[in-house]
């Protein structure tokens, strides 16, 4: 069993890391890693790729917390806080989840592109990566109803 004084500091830690990780500049470029990922990867630029990989890693203490957070950006990372506090997984073959699955085979595609050169390949398996997380983060947004304007007072996991 864990001491109370830990359960406070680890849910004061995670409260900061999603109300910094809620400001809309650290959703969008923390989005906007994957073609960097790719690209980084592509080259075979170790430097980019390390440099992304720290980025990604620090991208949502980044920012500072936002002052408003009534902006689709801010409502994706709301959504995905308030899906993941009522229990719910982010993947099994239900929907919305099922869309992060399907993300699996799509980011190796990607990848495997970049590491062979395939530009194309590359491109659509990116574009394809990042379809399925908006679609998803889209999806939550519904079903939880977060409006960045308050807290969701009830949330759904059924159609």
């Amino acid at each position: 069993m864990t001491e109370p004084n830990a359960d406070r500091v680890r849910d004061r830690v995670e409260d900061l890391f999603w109300e910094r990780h809620s400001n809309p500049w650290s959703a969008g470029t923390r989005f906007l890693g994957t073609p960097a990922l790719i690209y980084a990867i592509y080259r075979r630029d170790r430097r980019l790729l390390a440099a992304t990989l720290v980025f990604l890693a620090v991208n949502p203490v980044l920012f500072p917390r936002p002052v408003r957070t009534d902006n689709r950006l801010s409502r994706y990372v709301l959504a995905e806080r308030e899906w993941s506090n009522h229990g719910n997984e982010t993947m099994s073959l239900d929907y919305p989840n099922v869309l992060n699955v399907l993300n699996i085979p799509m980011t190796l595609y990607a990848v495997g592109s970049a590491l062979r050169r395939d530009p194309v390949g590359s491109v659509l398996g990116t574009l394809g990566v990042m379809g399925l997380k908006l679609w998803w983060v889209e999806a939550i947004v519904r079903r939880t109803g977060v409006t960045g304007e308050a807290p969701s007072e009830e949330i759904t996991t059924e159609s």
